[in-house]
């Protein structure tokens, strides 16, 4: 099995290790590893910026196993827990490799930038900390799911917290914490908009 230390190794595992027509979430999270807090994150963050989430619904299948997962990083559980029914969700692996394929070069100039400084930014203590800001972006993620394009954001925040915490670069954190902050300008300008449409969707 490939081990996960950056983002095009977790890209390359994600196709090398998976088979068939369709994938699902829980097969992509074992080869992440299921007990390893950073490639998760990596994952879900990846998921939530790929082509995947044209699939109707995906958006919040991710932001709910992200929610579940970082609540549960925060709470101190070592071994956090995923509910079978979201693992079981599938997808087209075909979206997967093409989306892998379309990013390689991202992961590549992305990666080149990333190293092991400030370690202890990424570990206990911190590492809590990194998941309470995970928690908040993958919260954002449901009422900026009703907008196109508008998960994109916390759904980076997610990737960049994810990779920092695999490569040990408490540099990167620093990024990660930027791209939150810009998901929260994001939500706040689109909250009236938001309004309208839920207003609409529940008939109020």
């Amino acid at each position: 099995m490939r081990h996960v230390y950056n983002l095009k190794s977790l890209l390359k595992a994600l196709v090398e290790q998976t088979t068939g027509e369709t994938v699902t979430v829980g097969e992509l999270l074992k080869v992440a590893g299921r007990r390893a807090h950073g490639p998760v994150l990596l994952l879900l963050g990846v998921i939530a910026v790929s082509p995947l989430t044209v699939i109707p619904g995906a958006t919040w299948v991710v932001a709910s196993l992200t929610v579940i997962f970082t609540l549960q990083v925060v709470i101190g559980l070592r071994h956090p827990w995923l509910p079978a029914r979201l693992l079981q969700t599938a997808f087209d692996r075909k979206l997967l490799v093409n989306g892998v394929q379309a990013s390689e070069k991202y992961a590549a100039m992305l990666d080149a930038l990333v190293k092991p400084r400030l370690v202890f930014l990424t570990e206990a203590p911190f590492l809590q900390i990194v998941a309470l800001a995970c928690l908040g972006a993958g919260l954002m993620t449901f009422p900026l799911g009703l907008v196109p394009f508008a998960p994109i954001l916390p759904g980076l925040t997610i990737l960049l917290f994810g990779l920092a915490i695999t490569a040990r670069d408490g540099a990167v954190l620093v990024l990660a914490a930027m791209t939150l902050a810009g998901a929260i300008f994001v939500l706040s300008r689109l909250l009236p908009r938001l309004a309208g449409i839920w207003s609409n969707l529940t008939g109020m």
